[in-house]
């Protein structure tokens, strides 16, 4: 009960105060103090706020110990889908929506509302960013007719399915792109009160469009033809998409922290490491984000004096002759390997007091700036130019358009910007950095595992989408579920086989009486067992987008 019991709870607070207590409401309308003129921008900067700061327990529940987990970006331990996951669909409807919906309710009611049409239309932008998070694991969700119960006495809401969702945040992108493309005269400014942009409308425009960009790519398995279009409506428009790193969505609060200062929260429930084929592909391939995603062990310095010293000798898969012997990954699949495994929860015996950690963790401080009382602060990008350039270098590698330039153009542009991104994410967080990275990335560009040749360029672009997703738990795990890759016996970069079965959805409750019909009905359409948590429906029972997608690591 508890995903959907907000809805109740809201539900049953409207009917009470509409149908008592009208008693000296005249009075109240003219109280003196009273607030009648709200500033509907801090009604945005509220919701806008929230996309970020919900996450908290994202990080740890869903993104390190599910979803990058999942993906293979790293590896944990293994735990269940706890009760702690899918907290993004109650916030949601709690915390992003009702504020957007007030707004625009306030701004209609305004004497001079025809000055206030680009902030409203700004504020469909912030709610399809979230609105599509939450269908990405869920499926089908209320939206439609979602928080009309204050307005409309609209208390059992729908449950759109995806492809209505998906057309509908189209449509609703258009409009928004039409109206902050329009030359309107004296329209009020968001000024500090838009946390990502300061009120600029060209980059609240590419925002937009590149938002459709992430709508495109989840259509191409249900309809390849729907999401040409939408990539060529996207390329033809006269802002476009994000097209610098100066317009990424960027949040930046020196106050917010989502891991405790101990760091403690970064380590919940189970280390987190590198898996193997992604440190030795990174370390094949010289790319120089390999020091800012995943942390040295402790084979480094003097390490080999003391193995001298005491006549031992390291496991056959650390090579004293690797330059790059203190990064080493460990098995996707903790429970794998245990010649290998073991040393995920145990230091290796170099003789004497000499202990050494051999398996690399991440980089904690990447992740968590203040941990063990570091000073970085935190920055997140939530939407980059990197995975705009990568999803442009797809389309066209597909043959989806042309005349908007080579794959190979945006593919090198989008690593160049993956890059350099996470290097300003790590300047600010003071963790690991890069010199000169423009520069390394570069001869990155040119190895042959990494260079747009005509050889395995699909897989090449999913491969630099996938790392470009290292902090975005939930775009990698639609990426490997919409593709396949990595992919099993790969060359490049090649999936690990894991022995349990691996979930493709969350899942929601029954919502109770007052909108269990629709509920069901949806759960219906969409082939789900209402409230069914096994792995084994989770994992059979999918979603709209990926229903036609290839098993994981069965990538074409």
């Amino acid at each position: 009960m508890k995903k959907n019991i907000i809805f109740i709870i809201l539900a049953t607070f409207t009917i009470l105060f509409s149908n008592s207590c009208t008693k000296d409401f005249e009075n109240i309308n003219v109280d003196p103090s009273i607030v009648s003129d709200v500033d509907v921008r801090f009604l945005f900067t509220s919701s806008s706020e929230k996309l970020q700061t919900v996450r908290v327990n994202e990080w740890t529940w869903e993104d390190l110990e599910q979803f990058l987990r999942v993906s293979q970006l790293l590896t944990a331990q293994t735990y269940e889908l706890s009760g702690a996951v899918n907290t993004r669909y109650n916030y949601f409807y709690t915390y992003i929506l009702p504020n957007l919906f007030e707004m625009r309710r306030l701004i209609s009611t305004k004497a001079d509302k025809e000055k206030y049409q680009k902030i409203s239309a700004a504020t469909y932008i912030v709610q399809i960013f979230q609105g599509l998070r939450v269908t990405d694991v869920n499926g089908s969700i209320p939206y439609t007719e979602a928080n009309q119960g204050r307005n409309s006495a609209i208390y059992n809401p729908v449950y759109d399915n995806q492809k209505t969702l998906f057309d509908t945040w189209l449509k609703e992108l258009d409009s928004s792109i039409q109206i902050l493309e329009s030359s309107l005269a004296d329209q009020v400014s968001f000024g500090n009160n838009d946390i990502f942009y300061k009120g600029d409308w060209t980059k609240w425009i590419k925002l937009a469009n590149s938002l459709k960009l992430r709508i495109a790519a989840r259509y191409q398995n249900p309809d390849q033809t729907k999401a040409a279009q939408i990539f060529n409506e996207v390329m033809t428009d006269a802002t476009g998409p994000i097209s610098s790193i100066d317009d990424q969505m960027t949040y930046n609060n020196p106050n917010y922290m989502p891991f405790a200062t101990t760091g403690y929260m970064i380590d919940y429930r189970s280390v987190r490491y590198g898996v193997e084929t992604v440190v030795d592909y990174m370390k094949s391939t010289g790319d120089p984000r390999l020091g800012i995603y995943y942390s040295k062990n402790d084979l480094v310095g003097s390490f080999q004096d003391t193995l001298t010293k005491y006549g031992k000798t390291l496991p056959a898969w650390c090579n004293l002759g690797d330059p790059l012997i203190m990064y080493q990954g460990g098995p996707a699949d903790f429970q794998s390997n245990p010649d290998k495994s073991t040393y995920f929860s145990n230091q290796f015996d170099a003789g004497g007091a000499n202990r050494f950690w051999l398996i690399s963790p991440i980089n904690r401080t990447f992740f968590a700036p203040q941990i063990n009382n570091g000073t970085g602060k935190f920055v997140d990008v939530l939407v980059s130019y990197a995975e705009v350039c990568l999803h442009i270098s797809e389309f066209i590698e597909k043959g989806y358009g042309s005349g908007y330039g080579t794959s190979k153009e945006w593919y090198d542009k989008g690593v160049h910007a993956s890059a350099t991104t996470m290097n300003n994410i790590a300047v600010v967080a003071k963790s690991t950095t890069v010199d000169n990275i423009s520069a390394k990335i570069d001869t990155y560009l040119t190895n042959p595992k990494v260079v747009l040749d005509g050889t395995n360029n699909l897989e090449k672009i999913y491969i630099q989408e996938l790392l470009n997703f290292y902090r975005q738990g939930n775009e990698a795990f639609t990426l490997v579920r919409r593709t396949g890759y990595p992919k099993f016996g790969s060359t490049l970069l090649a999936r690990e086989v894991m022995s349990e079965t691996l979930y493709r959805r969350f899942w929601l409750t029954d919502p109770g009486e007052v909108n269990r019909a629709n509920f069901n009905a949806a759960m219906s359409e969409e082939g789900f067992t209402p409230s069914d948590q096994s792995l084994a429906s989770l994992s059979s029972q999918r979603i709209w987008f990926d229903i036609n997608s290839p098993d994981f690591g069965n990538g074409n």
